[in-house]
């Protein structure tokens, strides 16, 4: 091609448009970046993502969110994670607000809302409030559905047969338990049916946590009309200790209460060494069946002296085991001490059913009862000791404990919001994997760039 004037100047006009369209479609990409967002979370756990239980709480909540993170501007660490833990937030509910201060220019402010923890977040929905100091997806979540509840769930724990208390710190009571609920927004008080009128309509679930001595003849009444006007229910028993008065409750359920104590052999034999005890009495559960309280549920629980319960009812009921023991357990009719063995046909073989739930719909004609298809919910369980205080801390009793809590409040989203874990952090490589990439990178990687410049540089020096 013959180079002129006219061509040169025409190469010189291509140039120019060239750079010129360049800035236009840079100009645009950036201005589109401004309207539209697009991320991906590419993590093995999906950690920079929110839980479906998140996701699903927040299309719940129809009304605008403010966060007030109160985190000083340096380090900045504490901030950038407020920013993406609510920016997960904001992917799927654009109206939640987030705002800074720093509580040192803000002294009368913090001394007002008790602000302790540098990054504490106040959450603000619908005219209520409410501080957080985990800022985790779980305790975010958490605080949201408290929020969204628009007012506390109440569960009344029946006393004055010397059940189980709320109130006390002994071993055998259930203040832990009690405190646990505080964080979820359900508030447990304690109900004397002999001195109290009824229970009141605006408890949500009813506990009976193992009475030691028969109710009074007129208390059992209270109980079945709560029952039958839709109240949900948590009865724990001890087993060989009876019903103490409550057979027209466990008629009105269609449940039966087996004789003897669940011996477990799997605890007696390495029990010392991972759960602390080798007591044959304390049964272990490692699996559970398909339940909205065991979902995705994956810990070891202990259950101290634990009995059997099965459903025997007409049907108006739908019974679900909730918690079964190993298949090579069986309940002992005898006194469990020194060598305990089983015994065919006097022992009940395993796997014992120690934990039902049971759910219906809500009874019809009742004027409180919703209208949206809820469901009336139950858990009986042949064993109080899971819950005490000397024992809850055990494996994953705790957490089974909220479960069944939130469950009974029919608050089914708190029940799964996995941590997520970060298993792509360590790259674990073998010996001979480790030398091929040091002798890689330390040898063969520099020779082959300087092999390649070599021969770039001897090629032109042929020409």
């Amino acid at each position: 091609m013959q180079v002129t004037t006219h061509s040169r100047r025409l190469l010189r006009w291509q140039n120019l448009a060239f750079i010129l369209l360049l800035l236009l479609v840079t100009g645009l990409l950036g201005w589109l970046s401004t309207r539209y967002v697009y991320q991906a979370d590419w993590t093995a756990s999906g950690r920079n993502s929110l839980s479906a239980a998140s996701i699903e709480l927040l299309g719940r909540l129809p009304g605008e969110v403010a966060v007030t993170a109160y985190a000083r501007e340096a380090p900045p660490l504490v901030r950038k994670h407020v920013a993406e833990l609510i920016g997960r937030y904001q992917r799927h509910k654009p109206d939640i607000t987030l705002a800074f201060i720093n509580p040192d220019l803000e002294p009368q402010k913090v001394r007002e809302l008790n602000i302790t923890t540098d990054g504490e977040l106040l959450i603000q929905y619908e005219g209520r409030s409410e501080q957080l100091r985990d800022v985790t997806e779980n305790g975010l979540t958490n605080a949201l559905q408290r929020l969204a509840r628009g007012g506390a769930r109440r569960l009344a724990i029946l006393t004055g047969h010397g059940e189980r208390s709320s109130l006390s710190s002994q071993s055998f009571d259930i203040s832990a338990w009690a405190r646990q609920l505080e964080t979820k927004g359900l508030t447990a008080a304690e109900i004397n049916l002999a001195s109290d009128t009824g229970i009141p309509a605006d408890v949500t679930a009813l506990v009976i946590a193992s009475p030691q001595v028969d109710l009074l003849p007129g208390e059992a009444a209270p109980i079945l009309d709560f029952i039958r006007r839709g109240g949900n229910l948590l009865w724990l028993t001890d087993p060989d200790h009876g019903v103490h008065g409550l057979e027209p409750l466990a008629r009105e359920l269609g449940v039966r209460f087996d004789d003897g104590v669940v011996v477990d052999p799997n605890v007696s034999q390495v029990g010392q060494m991972l759960f602390g005890t080798d007591d044959p009495r304390v049964a272990l559960v490692a699996s559970y069946p398909a339940h909205e309280i065991t979902r995705n549920f994956e810990l070891n629980t202990l259950f101290p002296l634990a009995g059997g319960v099965r459903a025997e009812g007409d049907g108006a009921w739908r019974a679900e085991p909730l918690l079964q023991t190993l298949s090579n357990t069986w309940l002992e009719s005898g006194a469990v001490t020194g060598k305990i063995t089983y015994d065919e046909g006097a022992d009940q073989s395993g796997p014992v059913t120690i934990g039902l739930a049971l759910s219906r719909p809500l009874p019809s004609g009742q004027e409180d009862a919703p209208e949206d298809g809820r469901l009336q919910r139950v858990v009986v369980m042949a064993d109080g000791d899971f819950l005490s205080n000397g024992f809850l801390g055990l494996g994953g009793n705790q957490q089974l404990a909220l479960n069944i809590a939130n469950w009974l409040s029919s608050d089914d989203v708190l029940l799964d919001i996995p941590a997520r874990t970060a298993p792509d952090l360590s790259l674990q490589l073998s010996r001979t994997g480790t030398a091929v990439i040091g002798f890689g990178s330390l040898l063969l990687l520099p020779a082959i760039l300087f092999g390649s410049g070599l021969f770039i540089w001897l090629r032109r020096r042929r020409r």
